[in-house]
């Protein structure tokens, strides 16, 4: 068994082709930019979407742990509710009796089995366009052996298998995988190890460790690819990208190296997560690069592109 947060079905950013893209629950870097912050956290979660409820009181009846209660606001005497998030185990009885979807269970314990279900469903595309089935996250390799699980049914029956990692595990994960896996897709985010520890958590130094092993996968069959995401106001300096590009050039020699910009859908998730306000800090000033802005820092990086 493992914990998914989404099947995203017809999938063509994924990967070659028309692909499946599994998402699984768990991420061990703290991007703070982070596009699907539902994934952060390995257990399934509450979403709230307060603006649909309706009032009719199924939440509290049917909740546990009395996560949602109701109060009175100092300032305009008025009855609200609240969801004590703190207190939830995410068992998704709230959102089960809520019809009006303001509650949502964001992530599903799974057997690959059940999974790989609605992967085959789409095999036909897959054999036609060249496409197959991708890992994502979150950190797929987190879920070591549900992993190992998926890509052996998906190798079983002939599907194309790629693997989404931020590589800040210890590579032997990556190896345990490597035999039943077609393409594996690294995210190499930041150089500066400053500012990786500031924007992500940590200094880098084991993705960069990892990211300098990755030819040793070709003995496995395996092909590789470095992707960097395009943040404004973090990494979207000509010194950071060539610093970035010049590192896979040296040491890793990648399929292919792809610069991707940002996108700001993260941050209306982030209300659904419970964080709000100023509590969302740096995350709202992040910007999506201009595509003039791409078209330069994609000529300064003369690796070989996609």
């Amino acid at each position: 068994m493992g914990t998914i947060f989404n099947i995203q079905r017809f999938s063509i950013h994924d990967g070659p082709g028309i692909r499946t893209t599994v998402f699984l629950k768990g991420c061990n870097n703290r991007c703070l930019w982070c596009h699907n912050p539902e994934s952060l956290i390995i257990k399934p979660q509450i979403q709230t979407y307060l603006n649909k409820c309706i009032g009719c009181g199924q939440c509290f009846e049917v909740c546990p742990e009395g996560c949602h209660v109701l109060f009175i606001d100092d300032e305009t005497k008025e009855t609200k509710r609240m969801f004590k998030r703190e207190k939830c185990t995410g068992c998704g009885k709230c959102a089960d009796s809520c019809f009006a979807n303001a509650l949502v269970l964001c992530g599903e314990e799974m057997s690959a089995q059940k999974v790989m279900e609605e992967v085959l469903m789409d095999k036909p595309y897959y054999e036609q366009s060249g496409g197959g089935v991708t890992f994502s996250g979150g950190e797929p390799l987190l879920q070591l052996a549900f992993l190992k699980e998926l890509l052996t049914i998906s190798r079983e029956n002939g599907i194309h298998t790629a693997v989404q990692t931020a590589l800040n595990m210890d590579f032997s994960r990556v190896v345990e995988v490597a035999p039943y896996v077609d393409l594996f897709m690294c995210d190499f985010k930041i150089f500066d190890r400053d500012l990786h520890k500031k924007y992500i958590g940590n200094d880098g130094e084991k993705i960069r460790e990892n990211l300098k092993r990755l030819p040793e996968l070709k003995e496995y069959g395996c092909e590789y690819v470095v992707r960097t995401p395009v943040i404004g106001g973090v990494n979207d300096t000509e010194e950071e990208i060539k610093n970035i590009a010049d590192f896979p050039e040296e040491f890793v020699h990648p399929a292919y190296y792809e610069l991707m910009p940002y996108h700001n859908m993260g941050l209306s998730k982030l209300e659904t997560l419970g964080v709000e306000g100023e509590d969302i800090g740096e995350a709202a000033l992040f910007t999506t690069p201009s595509e003039e802005k791409m078209n330069t820092l994609k000529e300064i990086s003369n690796i070989i592109k996609k």
